[in-house]
């Protein structure tokens, strides 16, 4: 459905826990980015300029791996913004999976490794009920996009 079902409680705790994230994105999300290339090395050919680094050291270091790290971190915090109006938060969401999905041409199941790999940073620094009340919002950013690609007959 297009329609979300957040709870007040489940925003407010999913905000708190998400921005203990935001506070470092650029440092977070390039943690995040470097796992998923050095756990899943086929997410790299998506990238053209990450294809030729190979240690986790060299990614870190790179000023494009950070610039993407901090947008997908900023993407997500957008979103975060508008877990109580679907419309706002389909409508940042939307244009985002459109774009992944026709001119990247990236496979979906890529999005779910992300978040999980964002949901596991997040146990390791804050614990398993950070953890938790973040695990409705990946699901639904994942369930949206999947469901964008549909429609664009992917």
């Amino acid at each position: 459905s297009s329609t979300m079902s957040f709870s007040e409680a489940e925003v407010q705790s999913a905000r708190g826990a998400w921005e203990k994230m935001y506070v470092d994105a650029e440092d977070n999300g390039t943690t995040v980015l470097v796992r998923m290339f050095t756990e899943h090395p086929d997410t790299k050919s998506y990238f053209t300029h990450f294809k030729g680094m190979d240690s986790a050291e060299e990614m870190k270091q790179s000023d494009q791996v950070r610039g993407h790290g901090k947008r997908v971190f900023t993407a997500i915090n957008d979103m975060v913004q508008h877990l109580d109006n679907s419309e706002a938060f389909l409508g940042i969401l939307n244009p985002l999976g459109k774009k992944h999905a026709t001119q990247l041409k990236i496979d979906p199941k890529n999005f779910r490794i992300i978040c999980d790999i964002i949901l596991q940073l997040m146990e390791e620094k804050f614990g398993g009920d950070c953890k938790a009340s973040f695990e409705k919002v990946t699901n639904e950013i994942c369930t949206h996009l999947n469901n964008v690609y549909k429609e664009v007959g992917w």
